[in-house]
């Protein structure tokens, strides 16, 4: 049998995929809605591994809102800077479950 591994230190690379990241830190909020800024933020301040990290994993949180159908835009900003994201309604009760599989949204 496998060795049990030891829990992650804090500063290491966490085990989720990004939608997991992501839709975590979406739920997180009152609104179940943020903006890209405020989930760039949720994600260091939960993950000490990405504020010493360079900035490309922002790349990789940009690619799978907007290419993976379980993101939706919620409106603009106040400030007209920037979209909200949610998480699309056919995947909401899957992804507050914890169970982040890759599915296509059910339109």
């Amino acid at each position: 049998p496998a060795a049990p591994r030891p829990p992650p230190e804090p500063g290491d690379k966490p085990a989720q995929s990004y939608i997991a990241l992501i839709s975590t830190a979406i739920l997180s909020s009152p609104e179940k809605k943020l903006l890209l800024s405020d989930i760039y933020q949720w994600i260091m301040d939960h993950y000490p591994y990405f504020k010493n990290k360079e900035k490309s994993w922002r790349n990789s949180v940009r690619h799978n809102l907007s290419l993976n159908e379980c993101f939706v835009k919620a409106g603009r900003s106040d400030n007209g800077k920037g979209h909200f994201w949610a998480i699309h309604p056919a995947n909401l009760e899957d992804f507050a479950k914890g169970d982040y599989h890759r599915r296509r949204a059910r339109r």
